[in-house]
Protein backbone atom coordinates (compact mmCIF):
# COMPACT_ATOMS: atom_id res chain seq x y z
CA UNK A 1 0.00 0.00 0.00
CA UNK A 2 1.16 3.20 -0.47
CA UNK A 3 2.27 5.40 1.84
CA UNK A 4 0.32 8.98 1.84
CA UNK A 5 2.50 12.26 0.34
CA UNK A 6 3.23 14.59 3.36
CA UNK A 7 4.01 17.94 3.27
CA UNK A 8 7.73 16.56 4.30
CA UNK A 9 7.69 14.21 1.74
CA UNK A 10 6.92 17.37 -1.00
CA UNK A 11 9.43 19.89 0.67
CA UNK A 12 11.98 16.78 0.51
CA UNK A 13 10.85 16.34 -3.41
CA UNK A 14 11.33 19.52 -3.68
CA UNK A 15 14.62 19.87 -2.84
CA UNK A 16 15.75 16.81 -4.98
CA UNK A 17 13.79 18.01 -8.09
CA UNK A 18 14.37 21.91 -7.59
CA UNK A 19 12.08 24.64 -8.40
CA UNK A 20 10.02 23.16 -11.55
CA UNK A 21 8.30 21.64 -8.67
CA UNK A 22 7.67 24.17 -6.49
CA UNK A 23 6.51 26.54 -10.01
CA UNK A 24 3.86 23.29 -10.87
CA UNK A 25 2.38 23.05 -6.89
CA UNK A 26 2.18 27.25 -7.86
CA UNK A 27 -0.43 27.02 -10.63
CA UNK A 28 -3.01 25.19 -9.07
CA UNK A 29 -5.43 26.40 -6.35
CA UNK A 30 -5.72 24.88 -3.84
CA UNK A 31 -8.60 25.35 -0.71
CA UNK A 32 -7.96 28.62 0.33
CA UNK A 33 -5.41 29.29 -2.16
CA UNK A 34 -4.96 32.89 -4.47
CA UNK A 35 -6.94 32.55 -8.08
CA UNK A 36 -4.30 32.23 -11.19
CA UNK A 37 -4.11 34.89 -13.51
CA UNK A 38 -2.42 32.73 -15.92
CA UNK A 39 -3.91 33.46 -19.68
CA UNK A 40 -6.09 31.00 -20.92
CA UNK A 41 -7.29 30.11 -17.20
CA UNK A 42 -10.97 28.27 -17.07
CA UNK A 43 -11.24 29.54 -13.33
CA UNK A 44 -14.82 31.55 -12.82
CA UNK A 45 -14.01 35.52 -12.12
CA UNK A 46 -14.73 36.36 -9.01
CA UNK A 47 -18.26 38.00 -7.78
CA UNK A 48 -19.17 41.49 -8.50
CA UNK A 49 -16.14 41.30 -11.60
CA UNK A 50 -16.00 41.17 -14.83
CA UNK A 51 -14.11 38.55 -17.05
CA UNK A 52 -12.01 40.04 -19.74
CA UNK A 53 -13.57 38.70 -22.59
CA UNK A 54 -16.93 40.69 -21.54
CA UNK A 55 -14.96 43.70 -20.78
CA UNK A 56 -13.98 43.36 -24.56
CA UNK A 57 -17.40 42.55 -25.89
CA UNK A 58 -18.60 45.84 -24.44
CA UNK A 59 -16.25 48.23 -25.56
CA UNK A 60 -16.38 46.72 -28.76
CA UNK A 61 -20.39 47.12 -28.38
CA UNK A 62 -20.04 50.90 -27.87
CA UNK A 63 -21.09 53.48 -30.65
CA UNK A 64 -18.20 55.41 -31.70
CA UNK A 65 -18.56 58.84 -30.80
CA UNK A 66 -16.96 62.44 -31.82
CA UNK A 67 -16.18 64.97 -29.02
CA UNK A 68 -13.90 67.26 -30.65
CA UNK A 69 -12.86 68.48 -33.26
CA UNK A 70 -9.12 70.54 -34.27
CA UNK A 71 -9.38 73.51 -36.01
CA UNK A 72 -12.85 74.26 -35.90
CA UNK A 73 -12.62 76.70 -38.49
CA UNK A 74 -11.11 75.17 -41.62
CA UNK A 75 -9.79 77.70 -44.81
CA UNK A 76 -12.14 77.09 -47.69
CA UNK A 77 -9.11 75.99 -49.81
CA UNK A 78 -9.17 73.38 -47.24
CA UNK A 79 -5.58 71.27 -47.11
CA UNK A 80 -5.13 71.37 -43.64
CA UNK A 81 -4.92 68.19 -41.04
CA UNK A 82 -7.78 67.88 -38.86
CA UNK A 83 -8.44 65.46 -35.71
CA UNK A 84 -11.38 63.93 -34.33
CA UNK A 85 -10.93 63.12 -30.96
CA UNK A 86 -13.64 60.69 -29.20
CA UNK A 87 -13.85 56.90 -28.98
CA UNK A 88 -14.36 53.88 -30.83
CA UNK A 89 -12.93 55.54 -33.89
CA UNK A 90 -10.79 52.75 -34.94
CA UNK A 91 -13.54 51.48 -37.30
CA UNK A 92 -13.34 54.63 -39.22
CA UNK A 93 -12.05 54.24 -43.17
CA UNK A 94 -13.66 57.33 -44.42
CA UNK A 95 -14.09 61.13 -43.73
CA UNK A 96 -16.90 63.61 -45.33
CA UNK A 97 -16.71 67.66 -45.06
CA UNK A 98 -19.72 68.84 -45.88
CA UNK A 99 -20.44 65.81 -48.04
CA UNK A 100 -17.55 66.01 -50.02
CA UNK A 101 -14.26 63.25 -49.40
CA UNK A 102 -11.35 64.03 -46.98
CA UNK A 103 -7.99 62.46 -47.67
CA UNK A 104 -5.26 61.08 -46.02
CA UNK A 105 -7.86 59.37 -43.25
CA UNK A 106 -5.85 58.04 -39.92
CA UNK A 107 -8.14 56.50 -37.82
CA UNK A 108 -6.96 55.25 -34.01
CA UNK A 109 -9.15 54.19 -30.95
CA UNK A 110 -9.42 57.50 -29.97
CA UNK A 111 -8.73 59.72 -32.74
CA UNK A 112 -9.33 59.87 -36.50
CA UNK A 113 -6.97 62.49 -38.38
CA UNK A 114 -7.39 63.27 -42.34
CA UNK A 115 -6.72 66.65 -44.67
CA UNK A 116 -9.75 68.93 -44.99
CA UNK A 117 -10.85 69.12 -48.98
CA UNK A 118 -11.83 72.50 -50.03
CA UNK A 119 -15.35 73.59 -49.48
CA UNK A 120 -17.59 72.60 -52.51
CA UNK A 121 -18.04 76.35 -53.67
CA UNK A 122 -15.49 78.08 -51.73
CA UNK A 123 -18.73 79.55 -49.50
CA UNK A 124 -18.34 80.37 -45.92
CA UNK A 125 -20.77 78.75 -42.98
CA UNK A 126 -20.49 75.30 -40.99
CA UNK A 127 -20.14 71.99 -42.48
CA UNK A 128 -20.83 68.07 -41.41
CA UNK A 129 -17.65 65.83 -40.52
CA UNK A 130 -19.25 62.97 -40.98
CA UNK A 131 -17.60 59.48 -39.78
CA UNK A 132 -17.61 56.46 -42.10
CA UNK A 133 -16.94 52.84 -41.59
CA UNK A 134 -16.28 52.46 -45.30
CA UNK A 135 -13.46 54.11 -47.23
CA UNK A 136 -15.17 57.40 -49.21
CA UNK A 137 -13.32 57.54 -52.48
CA UNK A 138 -12.85 61.55 -53.39
CA UNK A 139 -14.49 62.56 -56.45
CA UNK A 140 -13.67 65.38 -58.83
CA UNK A 141 -16.41 68.54 -58.44
CA UNK A 142 -18.72 68.90 -61.16
CA UNK A 143 -17.48 69.64 -64.22
CA UNK A 144 -19.73 72.18 -66.58
CA UNK A 145 -19.31 71.44 -70.08
CA UNK A 146 -19.26 73.08 -73.60
CA UNK A 147 -21.23 73.78 -75.92
CA UNK A 148 -17.39 73.19 -78.41
CA UNK A 149 -17.80 75.81 -80.25
CA UNK A 150 -15.20 78.02 -79.25
CA UNK A 151 -13.87 80.42 -81.49
CA UNK A 152 -9.96 81.22 -81.68
CA UNK A 153 -11.22 84.69 -80.59
CA UNK A 154 -13.51 83.40 -77.53
CA UNK A 155 -13.96 80.34 -76.29
CA UNK A 156 -17.49 79.77 -77.14
CA UNK A 157 -19.38 83.11 -76.02
CA UNK A 158 -22.54 81.77 -78.26
CA UNK A 159 -25.02 80.02 -76.08
CA UNK A 160 -22.35 79.60 -73.03
CA UNK A 161 -22.56 83.42 -71.73
CA UNK A 162 -24.36 86.02 -69.15
CA UNK A 163 -25.08 87.28 -72.76
CA UNK A 164 -26.38 84.71 -74.05
CA UNK A 165 -30.23 83.02 -74.21
CA UNK A 166 -29.04 79.58 -74.13
CA UNK A 167 -27.42 78.22 -70.57
CA UNK A 168 -26.61 75.04 -69.09
CA UNK A 169 -27.21 73.18 -65.62
CA UNK A 170 -26.00 74.54 -62.77
CA UNK A 171 -22.97 71.91 -61.33
CA UNK A 172 -24.47 69.46 -59.21
CA UNK A 173 -22.78 68.10 -56.22
CA UNK A 174 -20.42 64.76 -56.34
CA UNK A 175 -21.97 61.47 -55.20
CA UNK A 176 -21.12 60.82 -51.38
CA UNK A 177 -22.38 58.62 -48.75
CA UNK A 178 -25.45 59.64 -46.90
CA UNK A 179 -24.39 60.98 -43.60
CA UNK A 180 -27.50 59.35 -42.01
CA UNK A 181 -25.67 56.51 -42.89
CA UNK A 182 -22.15 58.11 -40.21
CA UNK A 183 -21.38 56.11 -37.29
CA UNK A 184 -20.64 59.55 -35.65
CA UNK A 185 -20.39 63.26 -37.02
CA UNK A 186 -19.41 66.66 -35.52
CA UNK A 187 -19.26 70.03 -37.12
CA UNK A 188 -16.92 72.36 -38.48
CA UNK A 189 -17.05 76.44 -40.24
CA UNK A 190 -15.45 77.11 -43.15
CA UNK A 191 -14.15 81.07 -43.38
CA UNK A 192 -12.11 82.89 -45.76
CA UNK A 193 -8.73 82.51 -43.97
CA UNK A 194 -6.32 83.02 -46.44
CA UNK A 195 -5.61 85.24 -49.54
CA UNK A 196 -6.68 82.38 -51.95
CA UNK A 197 -9.67 82.01 -49.85
CA UNK A 198 -10.88 84.96 -50.85
CA UNK A 199 -9.32 84.95 -54.49
CA UNK A 200 -12.25 81.88 -55.18
CA UNK A 201 -14.76 82.96 -52.24
CA UNK A 202 -15.04 85.75 -55.22
CA UNK A 203 -14.24 83.69 -58.45
CA UNK A 204 -17.33 81.10 -56.94
CA UNK A 205 -19.55 84.17 -56.69
CA UNK A 206 -19.22 85.67 -59.57
CA UNK A 207 -18.64 83.03 -62.29
CA UNK A 208 -22.43 82.97 -63.50
CA UNK A 209 -23.31 86.32 -61.71
CA UNK A 210 -20.80 89.22 -63.73
CA UNK A 211 -19.68 91.61 -61.68
CA UNK A 212 -20.89 94.34 -64.22
CA UNK A 213 -21.48 97.00 -61.53
CA UNK A 214 -17.28 97.28 -60.92
CA UNK A 215 -16.14 95.85 -64.33
CA UNK A 216 -18.57 95.85 -66.56
CA UNK A 217 -18.18 92.90 -69.12
CA UNK A 218 -16.33 92.24 -72.24
CA UNK A 219 -17.69 90.11 -74.08
CA UNK A 220 -19.38 92.37 -76.87
CA UNK A 221 -15.59 93.04 -77.57
CA UNK A 222 -14.35 89.71 -77.79
CA UNK A 223 -14.37 88.07 -74.51
CA UNK A 224 -15.01 88.55 -70.51
CA UNK A 225 -12.26 86.07 -69.63
CA UNK A 226 -9.30 88.15 -68.67
CA UNK A 227 -11.41 90.59 -67.52
CA UNK A 228 -12.85 87.63 -64.81
CA UNK A 229 -9.32 86.26 -63.76
CA UNK A 230 -8.09 89.19 -63.36
CA UNK A 231 -11.09 90.44 -61.10
CA UNK A 232 -10.34 87.12 -59.15
CA UNK A 233 -6.24 88.50 -58.61
CA UNK A 234 -7.38 91.73 -56.85
CA UNK A 235 -10.01 90.00 -54.74
CA UNK A 236 -6.48 87.43 -53.97
CA UNK A 237 -4.99 91.27 -53.11
CA UNK A 238 -3.22 92.72 -56.40
CA UNK A 239 -3.26 96.31 -57.26
CA UNK A 240 -4.20 98.16 -59.30
CA UNK A 241 -1.63 100.29 -61.20
CA UNK A 242 -0.91 102.07 -64.28
CA UNK A 243 -0.58 99.06 -66.60
CA UNK A 244 -3.00 97.02 -64.74
CA UNK A 245 -6.72 98.04 -64.45
CA UNK A 246 -10.30 98.58 -64.71
CA UNK A 247 -12.12 101.45 -63.40
CA UNK A 248 -15.44 102.93 -63.92
CA UNK A 249 -17.37 99.74 -63.98
CA UNK A 250 -15.04 99.12 -67.12
CA UNK A 251 -15.95 101.57 -69.32
CA UNK A 252 -11.82 102.50 -68.81
CA UNK A 253 -9.59 99.59 -68.79
CA UNK A 254 -5.86 98.31 -69.90
CA UNK A 255 -4.95 95.64 -72.34
CA UNK A 256 -3.21 94.09 -69.94
CA UNK A 257 -6.46 93.46 -67.88
CA UNK A 258 -9.11 92.51 -70.77
CA UNK A 259 -6.91 90.96 -73.39
CA UNK A 260 -5.03 87.97 -73.10
CA UNK A 261 -2.02 88.59 -75.64
CA UNK A 262 -1.13 91.55 -73.90
CA UNK A 263 -1.88 90.00 -70.18
CA UNK A 264 0.86 87.27 -71.03
CA UNK A 265 3.97 88.98 -71.28
CA UNK A 266 2.85 91.42 -68.74
CA UNK A 267 2.52 88.18 -66.11
CA UNK A 268 5.91 87.83 -67.04
CA UNK A 269 7.21 91.17 -67.12
CA UNK A 270 6.21 91.58 -63.48
CA UNK A 271 6.74 87.91 -62.49
CA UNK A 272 9.10 88.91 -59.52
CA UNK A 273 6.70 91.44 -58.17
CA UNK A 274 3.78 89.11 -57.94
CA UNK A 275 5.55 85.74 -57.07
CA UNK A 276 4.92 84.43 -60.66
CA UNK A 277 6.72 81.00 -62.20
CA UNK A 278 5.78 80.49 -65.77
CA UNK A 279 5.18 76.40 -66.36
CA UNK A 280 4.78 74.05 -69.33
CA UNK A 281 1.50 71.73 -69.32
CA UNK A 282 4.11 68.87 -67.77
CA UNK A 283 4.59 70.68 -64.65
CA UNK A 284 1.63 70.25 -63.49
CA UNK A 285 2.56 69.06 -60.24
CA UNK A 286 3.71 72.43 -59.24
CA UNK A 287 0.27 74.27 -60.32
CA UNK A 288 -2.22 74.86 -56.88
CA UNK A 289 -5.69 76.46 -56.72
CA UNK A 290 -5.62 80.53 -57.87
CA UNK A 291 -2.69 79.59 -60.35
CA UNK A 292 -3.36 81.20 -63.93
CA UNK A 293 -4.12 79.02 -67.18
CA UNK A 294 -3.26 80.26 -70.37
CA UNK A 295 -4.65 78.58 -73.31
CA UNK A 296 -3.75 78.36 -77.29
CA UNK A 297 -5.79 77.22 -79.42
CA UNK A 298 -4.58 77.50 -82.81
CA UNK A 299 -1.03 76.74 -82.00
CA UNK A 300 0.32 79.90 -83.04
CA UNK A 301 1.87 80.83 -79.45
CA UNK A 302 -0.57 83.93 -78.67
CA UNK A 303 -3.12 82.82 -76.06
CA UNK A 304 -6.85 82.91 -76.94
CA UNK A 305 -7.97 82.18 -73.12
CA UNK A 306 -7.35 82.44 -69.40
CA UNK A 307 -8.96 80.82 -66.29
CA UNK A 308 -8.29 80.56 -62.64
CA UNK A 309 -7.38 77.06 -61.49
CA UNK A 310 -10.31 76.09 -59.06
CA UNK A 311 -9.40 72.22 -58.15
CA UNK A 312 -6.07 69.69 -58.03
CA UNK A 313 -6.32 66.82 -57.69
CA UNK A 314 -4.16 63.30 -58.25
CA UNK A 315 -6.00 59.73 -59.54
CA UNK A 316 -5.19 56.89 -58.95
CA UNK A 317 -2.96 56.38 -61.73
CA UNK A 318 -1.19 59.55 -60.79
CA UNK A 319 -2.29 61.44 -63.41
CA UNK A 320 -2.73 65.00 -62.59
CA UNK A 321 -6.43 66.80 -62.96
CA UNK A 322 -6.79 70.27 -63.18
CA UNK A 323 -10.22 72.39 -63.24
CA UNK A 324 -10.48 75.77 -63.59
CA UNK A 325 -13.22 78.55 -63.62
CA UNK A 326 -13.85 80.69 -66.10
CA UNK A 327 -16.07 83.17 -68.39
CA UNK A 328 -16.55 82.24 -72.13
CA UNK A 329 -17.16 79.45 -71.00
CA UNK A 330 -19.14 80.31 -67.87
CA UNK A 331 -17.81 77.92 -65.13
CA UNK A 332 -16.35 77.03 -61.77
CA UNK A 333 -15.22 73.48 -62.72
CA UNK A 334 -13.67 72.91 -66.10
CA UNK A 335 -11.38 70.32 -66.98
CA UNK A 336 -8.35 71.36 -68.48
CA UNK A 337 -7.41 68.12 -70.69
CA UNK A 338 -11.20 67.99 -71.74
CA UNK A 339 -10.49 72.17 -73.09
CA UNK A 340 -7.77 71.02 -75.07
CA UNK A 341 -8.61 67.78 -76.28
CA UNK A 342 -12.46 67.76 -76.89
CA UNK A 343 -13.34 71.06 -77.11
CA UNK A 344 -10.23 72.25 -78.72
CA UNK A 345 -8.20 69.84 -80.35
CA UNK A 346 -4.78 70.18 -80.25
CA UNK A 347 -4.80 72.99 -78.43
CA UNK A 348 -2.26 73.63 -75.58
CA UNK A 349 -1.68 75.50 -72.14
CA UNK A 350 0.74 76.53 -69.68
CA UNK A 351 0.65 78.08 -66.11
CA UNK A 352 1.69 80.96 -64.30
CA UNK A 353 2.10 79.50 -60.72
CA UNK A 354 1.97 82.06 -57.77
CA UNK A 355 4.23 82.16 -54.62
CA UNK A 356 2.39 81.27 -51.48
Amino acid sequence: MTAPITRRTLLSLAGITGVGLVAAACSADGPGGRSSSTPGSSGAAPTGGTSSGSSSTGAASARPSATTVEPAELPLAGGVTVTVTGSGLAVVKGVTVGGVAARDVVARAGKVTFTAPHQAMYTAGPADVALFTEPVEPVPSANRTSDGNGSQANDGQVGATQDGAASTPTPTAAPTPDASTAIATTTVAYAAQTAVDRQLEYAMRHWADYNTAEYGTMNPIGGDCANYVNQTLEARGWEQRADWYNRAGGADHSSTWTYCPAMDPWLDQNAATFGLTRRTSDERQHVAVGDIVMFDWNGNGSPDHTTIVSEVFTEADGTIRIKSASHNQDGPYRDLDEMITVQHPGGTAWFHTIAA
